[in-house]
């Protein structure tokens, strides 16, 4: 296919030199009759051609007719992204955009000496590429000249008022001159989003190039469901699987991610790591070895999450689940990039295939349920590999044919080929042995029943009430620690310092030999197995556990305790409630003071004690005793 003819010249140029044959729906939507010169706000999802779109539909108004850009003097464009990653790769992609127009390109980015920038914008530049706090902090010191600007880009909308830039955001904006042009691209149109283009904007074309059916056409996604304890073990045979030439590996925290490069680089992987503790140049450094190829892998945060391009890549792995969806589209979209395709694999642990499942859903994307890789499988294709090596098809050279001749005069071909064959393999990783278990929909799965329990076996773990001991706490912490989904448990009884419950008899042998090597990953919580239930002594008033006895009202009705000790216990008798003889004689009240201590028959305490013989009486205090005395 050719490119469309109402692309602006320069611009038609440089697609078609780097390689561009058709456009994606985003570029061909920005450079429609009807959004000339228009204000946008434009909804694509990541890996789109964003960049390259707006570069597109700010060219005419950079140019305002002209073939090339005036000297560059002060900025005529303005691009704000919410990260440094993705402005420096905005600048790159405009650079090579923009390269048959004369553009200059200047970053203003957090985490570089901002006195190189400023010296930069006084030499001046036709567009400004930049985050928002470093932009508002030119703005204030006067470096950025804002007088002539005639069009400003928000990319990444959404992420920039997720991280807390609208102050800035909207500071910016207010200091452009209000006959610009402002395009605002975002992944969704959330109310933040629609409020600010409702404030900023005039008469905004709205653009939607998200697609309302499947997302992600061109990444195929797979799920991976594994004991939690082999996780990393699932990583690896991953890699060597799928042999991506470059990959991203998502964690979820810094102190995840520092452990996993770690294992892998001992495992004789090529990996950087791109967190948010590394400093601006370590992290350009990490991003450009991968482009250059010195490394393969790339084991990052969320932080690389959004905006980041690299060449080639063609395998995203979630060595841990994202927290929602949308987090999940932004760290899957860094493959499958303006047409290319790509592959996502989703690990998950055993304990929470469910919500691995429900952040699939909420994303609307059907993923393949697939078991991890093998070590018997990876070592088939890795002798496969070799087999079918291109240097065996490759052509000797003259300057080959003396050490070639040399050594099938010396060693006999199967040394030569036994030789070849160690070197290829010792030049590859060992898989590692995992569960080769495929887990098929949990969704659609019969739940037991209670026929499935027969010949089961039951446990014992050491909490109970006194440690508030609830089954929906209980229930994934069981599972886990012994791999085992909820399907295979069945009653659990909670008492006072002990819960017992009751595993599948297909299961028992696997959740002894995982309990066993995981434990319940709880300080001072055991699990161990037990006979039955009724050996558990429930330390409650509670009846014991055991089948309901049966109501029989023909029954006699149990003996209950000797009557009169019960009264005497201080029971009332029916008697007690009758109304007494008209004659009856009203009953004496006798006081017993006890021996030497009269006491008061109102209150019953000691009043008064008598003086000892020869002593005199004591006399009360007077009530006014506490009275000050009168000075003299």
């Amino acid at each position: 296919m050719s490119l469309p003819e109402n692309i602006f010249a320069p611009i038609a140029a440089a697609l078609t030199a780097k390689g561009y044959e058709n456009l994606t729906p985003v570029q061909s939507a920005v450079i429609e009759d009807e959004a000339d010169g228009r204000d946008l706000l434009v909804s694509a999802q990541t890996g789109s051609g964003k960049t390259v779109a707006f570069g597109m539909a700010i060219a005419p108004t950079l140019l305002d007719g002209a073939e090339i850009l005036p000297p560059a003097e002060i900025p005529l464009g303005l691009v704000i992204a919410p990260t440094r990653e993705l402005a420096m790769q905005v600048q790159r992609e405009l650079e090579w955009l923009y390269a048959k127009m004369g553009a200059r390109t200047v970053s203003c980015v957090g985490g570089m000496d901002p006195r190189t920038e400023r010296r930069a914008l006084e030499r001046g530049a036709h567009i400004v590429v930049g985050t928002p706090g470093r932009l508002r902090d030119h703005i204030t010191r006067g470096a950025l000249d804002m007088s002539s600007l005639r069009a400003v880009v928000l990319d990444e909308a959404d992420e920039m008022l997720d991280l807390g830039f609208r102050e800035d955001l909207e500071f910016i904006l207010a200091a452009a001159p209000e006959e610009r042009r402002t395009l605002l691209f975002s992944a969704t149109v959330a109310k933040p989003i629609a409020k600010l283009a409702e404030t900023f904007q005039r008469n905004a074309l709205r653009i939607s190039a998200t697609s309302s059916g499947e997302q992600h056409a061109d990444i195929e996604y797979k799920l991976m469901t594994v004991p939690a304890d082999e996780r990393e073990n699932a990583v690896i045979n991953t890699l060597l699987w799928y042999e991506s030439t470059n990959t991203i590996v998502f964690a979820s925290t810094r102190e995840a991610v520092k452990h996993l490069s770690a294992r892998l680089h001992n495992r004789g992987f090529d990996v950087v790591t791109l967190s948010g503790e590394l400093t601006q140049a370590e992290r350009t450094n990490a991003l450009q070895a991968m482009r250059d190829g010195r490394a393969r892998i790339c084991v990052a945060t969320d932080v690389a999450a959004r905006g980041i391009d690299l060449p080639n890549l063609d395998l995203v792995i979630h060595a841990e689940l994202p927290m929602n969806a949308e987090t999940l589209l932004h760290r899957s979209g860094r493959t499958g990039r303006a047409g290319r395709k790509g592959t996502c694999v989703v690990i998950s642990p055993t304990h929470r295939r469910r919500v691995a499942q429900s952040i699939l859903r909420t994303a609307k994307i059907e993923a393949e349920n697939i078991a991890p890789p093998t070590a018997e499988a990876i070592d088939a294709r890795y002798r496969e590999s070799i087999l079918t090596n291109s240097l065996l098809s490759d052509v000797i050279t003259d300057d080959e044919r003396p050490s070639v001749d040399s050594l099938l005069t010396k060693w006999a071909p199967e040394a030569l080929a036994a030789a070849y064959l160690r070197l290829q393999l010792t030049a590859r990783p060992i898989p590692e042995d995992i569960s080769a278990t495929l887990v098929t929909d949990f969704d659609k799965r019969e739940p037991r029943t209670r026929e499935a329990f027969a010949g089961g076996t039951w446990f014992k773990v050491t909490v109970g009430r006194k440690q508030r001991a609830e089954p929906r706490w209980l229930l994934p912490m069981i599972c886990k620690a012994g791999n085992v989904t909820k399907g295979a448990i069945g009653s659990i009884r909670i008492f006072d310092t002990e819960t017992i419950f009751e595993v599948a008899a297909d299961k028992v042998d696997s959740f002894l030999k995982a309990v066993g090597k995981n434990g319940t990953g709880e300080k001072g919580v055991y699990i161990s197995a037990i006979d039955g239930p009724t050996e558990q002594k429930p330390q409650s008033k509670r009846r014991p556990p055991g089948p309901p006895v049966p109501y029989d009202p023909s029954a006699p009705r149990p003996e209950k305790a000797d009557r009169k000790q019960r009264y005497g216990s201080g029971n009332l008798r029916p008697d007690d409630f009758a109304a007494p003889a008209a004659d009856a004689p009203r009953p004496a009240k006798s006081f017993k003071p006890k021996e030497g201590k009269p006491f008061d028959k109102n209150k019953g305490k000691p009043k008064w004690s008598k003086p000892a013989e020869g002593e005199a009486p004591r006399k009360p205090k007077s009530k006014d005793h506490k009275k000050p005395r009168a000075q003299d």
